[in-house]
C-alpha cells in the first residue's frame, strides 16, 4: 500500500474489523487543535465580514477546519497554513453567497422592530460593504496584511487590491460621514 492509499482512525492508530476509518493524509502544521486555537478566531472574523451572519460564519469556520483535517496540503511553515486556511475561507464564503439559499432569502417587513441604521459601527459599516472591497479591507486594517500578502490570498494583483482599499476606504468614509 501506497502511503495516500493507507487508512487510519480518528487517533491515527490502524482500525480494527468494524472501526470507522478516515484516509490519511497531510496533517496540520500546528495540529488541528493548535491551528483551531491559533486561526479559529480570524477564519470567523473573515467570514463574518464577508457573509454578515453568526450561524453562516460559524458553518465556514467549521467546514475550513474539517477541510484542514482531511485535505490538507504539506505545509512550509504555520504562516503558510493560516494562508491555506483564510484562501480557503475566501472560497466557502464566496460559494456560500452565490448558493441557493441566499437567494431564495427574502427581507424582513419594514415594521418589524429593528435596529436603527444610524446606530451601525465601523465593523457592520465593513460588512455592508460590496463583497469585492470587504475581504481586502478587512484583511489590511484587522489582520495586519500587506497589499502583496493580500493579493496572495485573494488571488490579485497588487493594484487590484491597492484600488479595492481605496474604493473599499471611500465607501466606508461616506457610509460613515452619512450617518454623522
Amino acid at each position: 500500500m501506497t502511503d495516500t492509499a493507507r487508512v487510519l482512525t480518528t487517533d491515527g492508530s490502524p482500525p480494527e474489523p468494524g472501526q470507522r476509518a478516515v484516509p490519511a493524509g497531510p496533517r496540520a502544521a500546528l495540529g488541528l487543535e493548535a491551528a483551531y486555537d491559533a486561526y479559529g478566531p480570524m477564519v470567523y472574523r473573515l467570514a463574518m465580514v464577508y457573509l454578515g451572519r453568526r450561524a453562516d460564519a460559524e458553518d465556514v469556520t467549521q467546514e475550513v477546519f474539517v477541510r484542514l483535517f482531511c485535505r490538507a496540503p504539506a505545509f512550509a511553515d504555520g504562516e503558510h497554513e493560516k494562508r491555506w486556511l483564510l484562501r480557503v475561507a475566501v472560497n466557502l464564503c464566496r460559494d456560500q453567497l452565490k448558493g441557493f439559499w441566499r437567494r431564495r432569502a427574502v427581507e424582513l417587513e419594514p415594521d418589524l422592530p429593528a435596529r436603527d441604521p444610524e446606530g451601525l459601527g465601523l465593523a457592520e459599516a465593513i460588512v455592508a460593504l460590496p463583497e469585492r472591497y470587504k475581504g481586502p479591507i478587512h484583511l489590511h486594517y484587522c489582520e495586519g496584511y500587506s497589499v502583496a500578502e493580500i493579493g496572495e490570498i485573494l488571488k490579485l494583483g497588487q493594484s487590484a487590491v491597492k484600488m479595492r482599499l481605496k474604493r473599499g476606504r471611500e465607501l466606508l468614509r461616506r457610509e460613515m460621514e452619512d450617518q454623522l
